[in-house]
């Protein structure tokens, strides 16, 4: 008697209990046990039926869920005048033509079941299957494996050069309709798979149901399966060709995943979102950023804020609480650390698994979009953190993908970042580098992003990065040079400079590499920018040291100057300064309290008043006391007080300036820009510059000691008055309130200057002048 109808895609109530997690190996092998295994009965039973059924060896080797080519077995073929259709329904009882069609013959005991006919012109283009499961419900589909080829021969040779950049809308999981049918076309690259599966809840995460076919030489499998919908959850099951291993995979072009242990991806829908933004994309294509103000707020989403319950804020309720406060603090654009999928929270993010999916922790693939097209609408830009660099050891992700050393090196001395425990990419790979590749351009595309940040590419260019004298493997050259990472490096640079025209590459990259910021064409890397690590360590160093001995590294203070235009700099006090035991900037800021709010204002006013792009981690804004932790909101209360507001109201202004005097941005990596009034003053510990461009002069003045010095004279380039537009110990700061009025100018010739002024200096603190 029948029960009740039931769609071949719900999932199973009860049998559908341990299918999606795979978050860790234990539970990858206890799937893998049950996925894709077929009793020895079974089998026995197949074997047995020779002489009546006829069984081959391609049959016992679909029910062993190891066949390469399933489509050779399965299906609708033509044999004689006769055409054939056999399935492999592992959980069905009985099976028909849909309207009630033919029956289906039953391979005794096995779950095959063949229909045949001579009359061929009475089956449909596509068989609709009708069919009854072991606990009575009905199921209704058609045959996937009555459908041709997908992915086109040029899709596939394109892949194989490594210059598909649009890989990520064939591979993966898409929604497709073919010939009026729909559903989903799944496609993935394995090539040392002896046979691929999706699995998933319409199939009871069984490895056997739905096996893909293989495209040849491209390593690529693939299979479309009618009816399934958006939201479907789904990985791959993959057998290794060589040792029979089994492994269950998340899809490494996936575009949504669970949340957090879980692990499996998620069918979205095509991108159908309704940007509003179209007026700062168009603007971007001619934004010459070169000579722009460039001020960027750092962000950790997971401990910017939190709600109530301490869990995580949604990207739509960001797209409110953040962007306002950025928007009322003046930043022009927003780095976000990745938010690339990744399972640990404690990774920051660095540990990508999910290199075209926003992580679930805030929400849905357009509820990012929202956010981004709100920044846009409110003239923030969005700049994201990519790791290209390395990937972590997940049993379910990309490590050993198809049982082989597929993305990275098998050799560890190339192919293992021993200090991080992470995997480093094959970049002489074309099909690894196409993922990589295509990665940047789905971010850039599909969300509008502003630009990436490409982490730790100093790993990338050097063979022995981190490692001992016997532990790499020199290049072709002998040297130590990773040439494949910089030829990726440099067509990564090309391709998103030419694709999208505005957006920035920045490099986080802390050595000497020439030329990181200079184009591909006259030999450089074709990024736009580099983080300034040299100048952030020396400055953050020469803060610590205690006012009586900073006399004695005060080249910590001028050094920069020497090479701060042989790149485009940005100027980073990012999160990496606040994490492992390094303490909040407050706390390493020597003094009593007043002296290391007074400290931290003036390291502010320096880095906004230097040559080059700014960047500041969340909380560094307001004076955060305690080491930043991933796993807790921001310490927002301190705002009560008034040391932080203070801090807070700098920042607010030193945005404001920055963006308001072209002096402080137009030649930021040009040397015009810039120039020493005075950098010798050692025994006071004050240094002094000019920032100027064709249409003001600035004068900056700074003094390092706690020490107020009245009547300290400084050269000026011209005469007349000169007003103070910006003190660092302003009573607005909760600062001393020492400075000066209008400044006229004497004729008295100082430090090379025909003009100079008599100024008063506050103490630890700076003041910017106009004349």
């Amino acid at each position: 008697m029948k029960k009740h109808s039931k769609n071949i895609l719900e999932s199973d109530p009860v049998k559908n209990t341990e299918v999606s997690a795979s978050v860790s190996g234990s539970e990858n092998k206890s799937l893998e046990k049950k996925a894709g295994a077929v009793s020895k009965k079974t089998i026995k039973s197949i074997t047995s039926e020779a002489d009546s059924n006829n069984p081959n060896e391609d049959v016992i080797k679909i029910a062993e869920a190891r066949h390469h080519d399933p489509f050779a077995v399965l299906g609708r073929r033509q044999i004689g005048n006769e055409v054939q259709i056999k399935v492999y329904l592992p959980y069905a009882e009985s099976v028909r033509l849909a309207d009630n069609g033919p029956v289906f013959n039953r391979i005794t005991g096995s779950d095959f079941f063949e229909y045949t006919t001579k009359e061929k012109e009475q089956l449909p283009a596509h068989y609709l299957l009708n069919w009854i499961d072991k606990d009575g419900y009905t199921h209704e589909n058609y045959d996937p494996y009555d459908f041709g080829t997908q992915l086109s021969d040029f899709d596939q040779h394109l892949f194989g050069e490594g210059r598909h950049w649009h890989i990520y809308q064939k591979l993966g999981a898409h929604l497709h309709t073919v010939d009026g049918i729909e559903g989903v076309l799944f496609a993935i690259w394995a090539p040392n798979s002896g046979r691929v599966s999706v699995v998933g809840d319409f199939n009871r995460w069984d490895g056997r149901c739905n096996p893909m076919r293989s495209l040849g030489g491209s390593g690529i499998w693939e299979l479309f399966i009618p009816g399934l919908k958006k939201g479907t959850f789904y990985k791959f099951e993959i057998l290794n060709r060589y040792t029979n291993e089994v492994l269950l995979k998340t899809d490494p072009y996936g575009q949504q995943f669970e949340f957090r242990p879980n692990t499996s991806s998620i069918v979205v829908k095509d991108n159908t979102y309704a940007w509003q933004d179209d007026s700062w994309v168009s603007n971007r294509l001619t934004h010459d950023w070169l000579h722009e103000p460039m001020s960027i707020y750092e962000v950790h989403l997971g401990s910017w804020r939190r709600d109530n319950l301490g869990n995580f804020l949604n990207y739509r309720a960001l797209a409110v609480e953040l962007v306002d406060y950025v928007k009322e603090l003046g930043f022009t654009h927003i780095e976000l650390l990745p938010v690339t999928e990744h399972p640990l929270d404690a990774s920051w993010g660095y540990q990508t698994t999910g290199y075209f999916a926003p992580t679930s922790r805030h929400g849905t693939p357009d509820d990012f979009r929202f956010f981004i097209d709100t920044c846009h609408q409110n003239n923030i830009g969005v700049i994201l953190d990519w790791v290209p660099a390395h990937f972590p050891k997940d049993a379910f992700a990309l490590a050993r993908f198809d049982g082989s050393a597929l993305y990275e090196h098998e050799d560890p001395r190339k192919g293992e970042h021993r200090d991080w425990g992470t995997l480093i990419y094959n970049y002489g790979r074309n099909e690894v580098k196409n993922f990589l590749l295509s990665s940047a351009v789905f971010w850039l595309q599909e969300f509008h992003l502003d630009g990436l940040r490409v982490d730790a590419v100093a790993s990338m260019l050097y063979l022995d990065y981190s490692r001992k004298a016997n532990d790499w493997i020199p290049n072709r050259y002998g040297g130590n040079e990773n040439l494949e990472a910089i030829d990726f490096l440099r067509e990564l640079n090309a391709v998103t400079h030419e694709q999208f025209p505005g957006t920035v590459m920045m490099a986080e990259e802390s050595t000497a590499w020439p030329q990181v910021t200079r184009p591909t064409w006259a030999g450089g890397l074709g990024f736009s920018m580099k983080w300034n690590m040299g100048w952030m360590h020396d400055t953050l160093a020469y803060m610590s040291e205690n006012p009586v001995h900073r006399m004695y590294h005060h080249n910590q203070l001028t050094f920069g100057m020497l090479y701060a235009f042989t790149e485009n700099f940005t100027l980073p006090f990012s999160h990496d300064e606040v994490v492992h035991g390094k303490g909040s900037l407050l706390s390493k800021m020597p003094g009593d309290e007043w002296q290391r709010f007074a400290n931290l204002r003036l390291l502010y006013t320096f880095m906004y008043t230097y040559p080059g792009k700014k960047l500041l981690f969340m909380g560094c804004e307001f004076g955060q006391g305690t080491e930043w932790s991933f796993n807790k909101a921001l310490d927002w209360y301190v705002l009560d007080y008034a040391h932080h507001r203070g801090v807070q109201t700098l920042i607010k202004d030193l945005n404001i300036l920055y963006k308001t005097h072209p002096a402080l941005f137009m030649h930021d990596f040009e040397p015009e820009g810039f120039e020493w009034i005075d950098c010798t003053d050692v025994q006071q510990s004050v240094i002094s510059y000019r920032r100027k461009n064709e249409f003001e002069d600035l004068v900056v003045v700074l003094n390092f000691t706690p020490v107020p010095r009245a009547n300290y004279r400084i050269g000026v380039p011209e005469a007349g008055v000169y007003s103070e537009i910006f003190n660092s110990d302003s009573k607005y700061y909760d600062g001393s309130n020492t400075g000066n009025c209008a400044v006229a100018s004497e004729p008295i010739a100082w430090m090379n200057q025909s003009h100079s002024i008599s100024l008063t200096l506050p103490p630890l603190g700076a003041v910017i002048l106009k004349i």
